[in-house]
């Protein structure tokens, strides 16, 4: 993060008195709408399950979001450099465009120059942001079950190699190997702290990731090796059912899922794994108590392993996990998404652990 952002509360309020301290330095991403704005946005506001904060452009970005249209949250930077105004008003008349370093030269651009001014507004580059933009539209697009070709072409790929290659640095295969149906099937789930991706059986959940996290490519991997069964497209009844208890949980209905989950790992991760899931939401544990509820307060080393082995988030809640000193540790989605996560399960209140 550039700075430590204040509670989702206090900045659920600034967003609500369109609160001027903050423009330019914290950012919400509306879930229901896909959209991130500047707190100033004259829009009308989104519900405070439904928004997430961010402090950079990036990181919206990275996350799935498009800026607004009303706010133009790109355009801070924009005011204090021609440079950035002109490229985001080109970005913006065609989205699609395949935009490389040649096209920038051809425009009369110093292709560095463009570089540090984007990294410094932005904290990424003007192609990183062409392309994050466009990349969303192909993977929705092959989720509907769409061929690889209208996916390349939704998503603005001109190039076939580029959109296999972007594809692939998220996933981990080409996007030409993701046949519809078969025993795995991955789909994509909106939720208002980023996309996921959720890979189910006719029986099972087998993996549940943001599709930002680092390790995703490797899980996705390994589960396909272990059932010894290539990824698919589609979605099941047991897809249908974790994505209606995912959007009850950020609606702050329920925080009970009863999504069938498929065993992961030893005797002792599963083992560590119920005692996750026996914790109760808007509660905490640290990984020594963890050790000493599964019976064994020396295996401290191997119960947080076991608890970053995890690849069902949120349905095996290994976010409620966090250091003996109360603060927080790591975690494959983000340190952010665990402070929102852990937040989240506090305003449930009473209701979800009657």
């Amino acid at each position: 993060m550039l700075f430590d952002l204040p509670s989702h509360d206090t900045l659920y309020k600034a967003l609500l008195a369109r609160d001027a301290r903050y423009d330019g330095r914290v950012f919400v991403c509306v879930g229901t709408t896909g959209i991130f704005c500047r707190l100033t946005c004259p829009a009308r506001k989104p519900l405070a399950t439904n928004c997430t904060f961010r402090d950079s452009v990036r990181s919206c970005i990275e996350a799935g979001f498009r800026p607004c249209k009303r706010c133009h949250p790109l355009q801070g930077g924009a005011a204090h450099d021609p440079l950035i105004a002109g490229l985001l008003e080109r970005l913006d008349a065609n989205p699609g465009r395949r935009w490389n370093e040649q096209d920038l030269v051809a425009l009369g651009l110093d292709p560095s120059t463009v570089r540090r001014s984007f990294k410094r507004h932005f904290d990424m580059t003007f192609l990183d942001m062409a392309r994050q933009r466009r990349l969303r539209d192909g993977f929705l697009t092959l989720s509907q079950g769409e061929p690889v070709i209208a996916a390349q072409l939704d998503s603005g790929f001109e190039s076939a190699s580029a959109f296999r290659e972007a594809f692939s640095r998220l996933i981990g295969c080409a996007p030409g190997t993701l046949q519809q149906g078969g025993l795995l099937q991955a789909s994509w789930i909106a939720t208002p702290l980023g996309d996921m991706l959720a890979v189910c059986s006719t029986r099972h959940l087998h993996l549940l990731e943001f599709i930002d996290r680092k390790a995703l490519p490797r899980e996705l991997k390994a589960l396909q090796a272990a059932l010894k069964s290539p990824l698919g497209l589609g979605r099941t009844r047991v897809t249908e059912q974790a994505h209606a208890e995912l959007d009850a949980y950020f609606a702050g209905v329920s925080a009970r899922f009863k999504t069938p989950l498929a065993p992961q790992g030893s005797e002792f991760t599963r083992r560590v794994h119920r005692a996750l899931q026996d914790i109760p939401p808007g509660e905490t544990r640290s990984y020594s108590a963890l050790a000493r509820t599964i019976g064994h307060p020396g295996a401290v080393r191997a119960v947080a392993r076991a608890n970053g082995a995890n690849c069902i988030a949120l349905m095996i809640p290994c976010h409620r996990v966090i250091g003996a000193d109360g603060t927080l540790t790591g975690y494959g989605g983000g340190l952010w998404r665990k402070q929102r996560l852990i937040e989240i399960e506090r305003s449930f209140g009473a209701q979800i652990t009657a």
